[in-house]
Order: C-alpha cells, then sequence, then structure tokens
C-alpha cells in the first residue's frame, strides 16, 4: 500500500506490537470473541446495559430495526454531546463482545451510545419478511436518519466491524445525499472486496468457513420459523460452500442477477467511497485472515478517508489484555475525543 495516497490520521498513532501468542493473527481472530470472554466484557459494560432502552427503529417503506440505547442522562450523567452508533459485523449482533467492549469504552468516556442489529440479526428476524443482505444499505441509512432525528443536538459518530465497518462507510459515503450530518466514520478491519473475502472463506482455514456457516444456517433456521408459508431453506441448509449458499439465496430471493453483481454491490473498492465527504477513518490489520490488506489500494484517494494499517491483530481482534479495551476501542475514542474541549 501506497500510505502517502491517503491522509494521515490527524491524532497520535499509539504502538500496538503484540508478543507471542498475541502476535498469531488467528489468536487475534478467534479468542477475542469466545463465550468465555462474554462475563468479564459484560461486567465492564453493566452500566452500559444496564441503562440501554431497547427500540424499534422506522426506516422507511415499512422497515423495522432494533436496537439498544444507551444514554449518559439515563445513567444519572451530564446530558452527552457525541452520539456513537455502533454496527456489528456479519451474523454477530448489538450484543457481540466486540460492540459491547467498544460500547462500553465510550459510554465510560461520556458518549451516548446506540447498538444497531441489522435485520435478520440479534432476536430481530420477525420483524422484517425479506431477507437480509449486504446491500441493503437504504434501510441503514434511514435508520441512522431517524435516530439522528429523534437526538438532533447530538454528534453523531458511526462505527463498526468487518461488515458493519463496510456499511459504516458507504453510510459515511452517502451522508451529504441523504440527509444526514455525520461528525466522523470508523471502520475496524470492514469488508474491502466481498470477492476476496470469500475466496479467502472458502479457500483459507476451515474453522472460518464452518464458523460462519453454522451462525448463517441458525439464522436462516430462525427466519423459516418467523414465515413458514413464505421460506424453505432445506435445499441451502444442505450446503456446505459459503459461496453455493449465497449462489442460491441471491438467485431465489434477491433482485440481482447473478453472485458477481450482488458481491459487486457492496464492495467499497474502486469508486464507492470517491464521494466521501465526512472524516472517516479505516483501522485494520495487515495480517487479518479475512480481509485481504492488499484490497487497500483499491480504494479511492479522497482526503476525508484516514487509513492505519498495522502488522498484527487479526480479523477484530487488536487484544493486549484478555479482559480489557482492545487498541481498536482505544483508537475510536482517540479519534472521537481528539477535540473534546470543541463546543
Amino acid at each position: 500500500m501506497n500510505s502517502a495516497a491517503f491522509s494521515p490520521a490527524a491524532f497520535a498513532i499509539a504502538d500496538f506490537a503484540p508478543s507471542g501468542w498475541l502476535a498469531n493473527a488467528h489468536f487475534q481472530s478467534i479468542v477475542p470473541s469466545l463465550s468465555l470472554r462474554r462475563p468479564l466484557i459484560a461486567r465492564r459494560a453493566k452500566q452500559m446495559l444496564a441503562v440501554a432502552d431497547t427500540q424499534i427503529v422506522d426506516c422507511g417503506d415499512g422497515v423495522r430495526l432494533l436496537g439498544h440505547y444507551s444514554s449518559q442522562e439515563a445513567a444519572g450523567r451530564a446530558p452527552a454531546r457525541d452520539l456513537a452508533i455502533l454496527l456489528h459485523g456479519w451474523e454477530g449482533s448489538s450484543d457481540s463482545v466486540y460492540v459491547l467492549s467498544l460500547g462500553s469504552h465510550l459510554f465510560d468516556q461520556g458518549c451516548d451510545v446506540f447498538r444497531l442489529n441489522f435485520r435478520d440479526h440479534g432476536p430481530s428476524h420477525h420483524l422484517n419478511e425479506d431477507i437480509f443482505h449486504s446491500c441493503r444499505l437504504d434501510e441503514v441509512i434511514g435508520a441512522v436518519r431517524s435516530i439522528q432525528r429523534s437526538m438532533p443536538e447530538k454528534r453523531v459518530t458511526i462505527a463498526g466491524f468487518s461488515l458493519g465497518g463496510n456499511f459504516a462507510l458507504r453510510v459515511a459515503a452517502n451522508a451529504q445525499q441523504a440527509g444526514i450530518e455525520l461528525e466522523r466514520a470508523a471502520a475496524v478491519c470492514p469488508v474491502l472486496r466481498p470477492h476476496s473475502t470469500m475466496e479467502v472463506l472458502e479457500n483459507g482455514w476451515f474453522i472460518y468457513q464452518q464458523y460462519f456457516l453454522n451462525k448463517w444456517k441458525r439464522s436462516l433456521r430462525r427466519k423459516q420459523q418467523c414465515f413458514p408459508k413464505r421460506y424453505d431453506f432445506r435445499q441451502i441448509l444442505a450446503q456446505r460452500s459459503i459461496r453455493t449458499m449465497t449462489e442460491m439465496l441471491v438467485s431465489n430471493f434477491s433482485e440481482f442477477s447473478d453472485l458477481d453483481a450482488y458481491l459487486n454491490g457492496y464492495a467499497i473498492t474502486g469508486d464507492a467511497l470517491s464521494q466521501l465527504a465526512v472524516p472517516s477513518h479505516i483501522l485494520i490489520s495487515l495480517d487479518d485472515p479475512i480481509i485481504p490488506a492488499h484490497d487497500l489500494e483499491n480504494l479511492a484517494r479522497t482526503p476525508h478517508l484516514h487509513v492505519t494499517s498495522i502488522p498484527h491483530g487479526g480479523h477484530c481482534g487488536f487484544m493486549d489484555s484478555f479482559n480489557g479495551t482492545s487498541w481498536a476501542d482505544r483508537q475510536i475514542g482517540n479519534i472521537m475525543f481528539a477535540n473534546r474541549s470543541a463546543p
């Protein structure tokens, strides 16, 4: 990657140099999301979770998404000036460990936090009859617009992980046209070129494909239970390939002509971010086993995009302690509050 092609971040970059097992990309990718970490992270997020208000967000066109809003006022503190809307990764949820970790870190710094679920993620399969796919950008834009209109005094940051990071950047690129005012966007290991990620999942270490297959199939079963007259996924659920499942779902349940058209539909490489007018930050590791870092070279060059790539960190890991904040959590906090004294 030619670092001169991107504007440097306007904040100090903290060193992240893990040693031993912590330097292993697979360790960084798997361990941070393990269920055994959940009680530790949930303890750190206790106050944020205690005041969380569950909301159904009207996204327009009859679409509803599930979210959880934690405010400083509900915790008995002074009203927050900043609001962070957090987006999880594919087959994650607003309660994913990495979302709770970042959310609690920002909440403890005095920020309001809205953890949004994509369609058919978390306990939300019953809210919309049509199934989720990664090109459903309009409804996420609609959700952000609705949230902002309900809190017009807040400065809004949108941040996401993996597919959520991809969505966050696409929302930012379309914010001006959509009538959304964003202070900034942050993306941790965002999906850059979906073709590349699918190739890695299909041909890389089998544990990643199996992990996502199991979670995706469980989600499809829930959707089928909610709408049994609409969906019969038996043939799809019998498959053992993410590519084959995606091809079948695209063919039978989407408006796209073929798999390539669908994957290209949510790529952020090429000119996808060329209209970006919101300060946006990508945090990515060069050893990410799911998002090939070489695709960074194909991002549109814009002064509003700041890319920070570091040698180690795995996929959305960046863990340097078992129950503390991650390097990515702290960097997003640094980005948000570098000029905290500003009105």
